[in-house]
């Protein structure tokens, strides 16, 4: 695979942004169906690496980790459950200091062709739920009576990202959530949401341009490494929402191997 060594400060690459004032529809199963009026926009992409000590859940909305993990195959449901999600528990609750911590809804995707729908990388920029569905999966995942106790705590709904192996196209990029306003974001909804065609609808946002928003990403990334973001927070006076997307990274090699990657979402309960 022919690739240059050197890897820039930055590199320029189309976002794709959502329309102002429009509810989108996404069909991540049947993605011909989804509605979701965009407009690309080329924005500056930082390579986080050299300030990656700088960053922090609390102001940026994300953090990148050297997180070993003993899993061995992320294709295997059942390895996932009992190993991956305990290690992703116990990461979540050392960031965050949280008293209670749920696992769930992970999704192993691909840019191969050969890869479903439903596992494939999101090109537009978007928060996966707000907080009408957190608390929907708090019901879901707890019961009505332990999740109306536990939601009278401040919650936080992060995703945890992990490459398969080393990412060369299609990375992630996250955008600072101190650099995103809240009139950025656009209602919308998941139908048939974490690769299950029958799941309820999920709502969310996606994001609209702002010339002040700051992208970044991480070349290479291994399967050491984790992206750890914020989704939502209950806590207002915090930065609640982290805008991600897959994009196209202009410097990738033409024959570059497809991106694999698993991602973990976990909402904490903190005192």
């Amino acid at each position: 695979m022919g690739r240059t060594n050197e890897i820039p400060a930055s590199i320029r690459a189309a976002i794709r942004y959502a329309v102002p004032g429009e509810t989108a529809l996404f069909y991540p199963t049947n993605r011909a169906r989804s509605y979701w009026p965009a407009e690309e926009h080329l924005v500056d992409i930082q390579n986080v690496r050299p300030q990656a000590s700088q960053l922090s859940l609390e102001l940026q909305g994300f953090v990148l980790l050297r997180e070993p993990t003993a899993v061995r195959d992320f294709r295997d449901a059942s390895e996932v459950r009992d190993v991956y999600y305990p290690e992703i528990e116990q990461l979540v609750g050392r960031l965050l200091g949280a008293k209670k911590v749920l696992v769930f809804g992970d999704v192993a995707r691909s840019d191969s062709r050969a890869t479903g729908e439903g596992q494939r990388p999101a090109y537009g920029a978007h928060v996966d739920y707000g907080e009408r569905t957190v608390r929907q999966f708090t019901h879901d995942l707890l019961g009505p009576q332990d999740a109306e106790s536990w939601l009278q705590r401040r919650f936080v709904l992060m995703n945890i990202w992990r490459p398969i192996r080393t990412v060369y196209r299609t990375p992630l990029a996250l955008c600072d959530a101190s650099s995103v306003k809240r009139s950025e974001l656009n209602n919308s909804e998941v139908h048939g949401g974490l690769n299950d065609p029958n799941r309820p609808t999920l709502y969310g946002y996606t994001l609209s341009y702002g010339p002040q928003h700051r992208w970044y990403y991480v070349p290479r990334m291994e399967a050491g490494e984790v992206l750890v973001f914020k989704l939502f927070d209950s806590d207002a006076t915090r930065p609640q929402w982290t805008a991600h997307t897959a994009f196209d990274d202009p410097t990738a090699a033409a024959d570059a191997p497809p991106r694999e990657s698993i991602e973990v979402r976990t909402i904490s309960f903190l005192s």
